[in-house]
């Protein structure tokens, strides 16, 4: 009887502790969704937060995820077409080769674009080269590559922006689509690379026109004036470009109809481009029945909007900051979406930025500040110039991309003149520049007298066929561009310093300041998955990141 008892008593203990135990919880996402918001700068987060809406898209974000307060690009120029292909392939220019949006290549001695191919043809209703593009020029895989080669091609891997750039390149090579917007006609197009023809659901979303009723709803601000004088300079400046052709600019833009069927690029410098971004993801999602497989599948979105929108305003502007409230809400209504479609626990999303930006110089000077501009063609005009009038050599600067020269070898050859001299002189040229900290040849980098993290950076960023021969370093505050708008493009804190926030399956709660990197987004999303690393990989696991 009492050996029975125990037994009894045994069993009792058993099923209660089963009864205890967590619901299994599922060994794989069903999706990822990558979302890179373009030029954002991190202080964004901290500086907008009080205006973020509870249910939108940053706080969702900060409040149940975790935030890498301190993560930083690892290398020079910090612009677009590096900022995605770092993101997706945890690698650097000096290794996956995309060393800028635009550069010189000297194998092919012309101007290459980073996702051009004229080997392909545009797919839907294009206009020009629009659609001539593909990820070929990116020299290694992605993380969504990986995913497809770990999946044997089950999953589903697909890239929406309004820049081509933003879409192809965090897709991959082995994307199932990518989707970009065509300035010319105001449709979502992609290319031979992807499909023959456009799917039957983009087709229909095109003939919708968003964009027209757009233009006629116009553009004006969401808050009340006091908010936007609290957060932001005055609501005109005379150093802010005038992106829509107005004779009298600022809010409100009622005038937007009338780029209806005649120009359908300005959309893209308002909130509205964000719009269509988030409302093509969404369709996306539905209609390629986005983590309804067995395997897990990727999206990979880019708002490409807030890089215009910032180039023409600044990051003190009326016009940025509503845009920003404003994308808030499209996150937090294409968080709603995934809920809906895959289950809140049942995807993993992490958001980040390609690059930062400056502050729009004369703004600077205001308020007494370092800064100041630079523009690098005039320079490349009056060099050329000179050097002709003083050594009879025909352009002797073929380009000036990415702050870095690359110089006419064959025309200096010809000349019979030193090719050292010539170099010499430019450097010499550029130093009496105030705008330039620093120039330099660039195989000479290893040995010139620099602040390590600098030397690191532009390191990271040196690929030798697509790079140029003299770097320039321009001082801090300092941008290559007018007099009106702002850009990007330097290893300083306020071109480099941007986001991280991850969300959802395998995140948990927190946050770090510890210094992380741009490069340690892949490695951190293939140990969440299981997979390899993409091949040219060189980040580190977060591991505060995962549960």
């Amino acid at each position: 009887m009492k050996i029975f008892s125990i037994l009894f008593s045994l069993i009792i203990i058993s099923l209660s502790a089963n009864s205890q135990k967590p619901k299994s919880v599922s060994t794989k996402p069903k999706l990822v969704v990558g979302i890179v918001i373009d030029q954002m700068r991190w202080d964004y987060l901290y500086r907008f937060q009080p205006l973020f809406k509870s249910n939108g898209g940053f706080k969702r974000m900060m409040n149940s995820g975790f935030s890498c307060d301190n993560t930083m690009v690892p290398y020079a120029p910090t612009v677009t077409a590096c900022g995605h292909t770092c993101i997706y392939t945890g690698s650097v220019p000096n290794i996956h080769g995309i060393v800028g949006n635009n550069w010189w290549d000297k194998s092919l001695n012309k101007l290459a674009y980073c996702t051009e191919d004229r080997s392909i043809e545009g797919v839907g209703n294009t206009k020009g080269d629009a659609g001539k593009m593909s990820p070929r020029n990116m020299l290694v895989t992605t993380i969504s590559d990986e995913l497809r080669l770990a999946t044997n091609f089950k999953s589903k891997v697909i890239g929406v922006a309004i820049k081509d750039r933003g879409a192809i390149l965090p897709a991959g090579h082995s994307a199932n689509a990518a989707y970009w917007y065509d300035k010319g006609t105001g449709s979502f197009i992609s290319s031979s690379y992807y499909m023959k023809e456009l799917p039957t659901w983009l087709n229909e979303f095109n003939k919708r026109k968003l964009v027209d009723s757009f233009y006629r709803l116009g553009w004006n601000i969401q808050l009340s004036k006091e908010t936007y004088l609290n957060y932001c300079t005055d609501d005109v400046k005379p150093y802010e470009y005038n992106a829509f052709e107005d004779s009298r600019p600022g809010f409100p833009y009622n005038n937007l109809s009338k780029f209806i069927n005649k120009d359908y690029s300005k959309i893209i410098s308002t909130p509205y481009g964000n719009t269509l971004t988030a409302e093509v993801a969404k369709a996306i999602l539905i209609n390629e029945k986005m983590g309804k497989g067995a395997e897990t599948d990727f999206l990979a979105i880019s708002f490409s909007s807030p890089d215009y929108v910032g180039h023409s305003f600044g990051p003190n502007s009326w016009e940025l900051l509503d845009c920003y409230i404003k994308l808030d809400d499209e996150l937090g209504k294409l968080f709603d979406a995934l809920d809906k479609q895959v289950g809140v626990s049942n995807y993993i999303s992490f958001l980040t930025a390609d690059h930062a930006v400056a502050h729009i110089p004369a703004f600077m000077q205001e308020h007494k500040l370092p800064g100041g501009t630079f523009d690098d063609n005039v320079e490349k005009n009056e060099i050329n110039k000179q050097l002709k009038g003083q050594f009879a050599i025909d352009t002797a600067i073929l380009s000036f991309e990415n702050y870095q020269l690359t110089i006419n070898k064959k025309s200096i050859q010809l000349s019979g003149i030193d090719e050292q001299k010539i170099v010499n002189w430019i450097i010499n040229y550029l130093k009496q520049n105030e705008a330039i900290l620093n120039v330099f040849e660039l195989n000479k980098l290893m040995g010139t007298p620099m602040n390590n993290t600098i030397k690191e950076r532009l390191a990271n960023g040196y690929f030798e066929n697509r790079s140029g021969d003299i770097q320039v370093i321009l001082k801090s505050g300092y941008i290559d561009g007018m007099k009106t708008g702002t850009t990007h493009g330097l290893w300083n804190p306020y071109d480099a310093h941007i986001p991280l926030l991850w969300y959802g399956w395998g995140i948990k709660k927190g946050s770090t300041h510890k210094e992380t990197y741009m490069t340690d987004i892949a490695a951190t999303l293939a140990a969440l998955l299981n997979i390899q690393m993409p091949s040219g990989c060189i980040g580190k696991v977060i591991e505060d990141v995962l549960k």
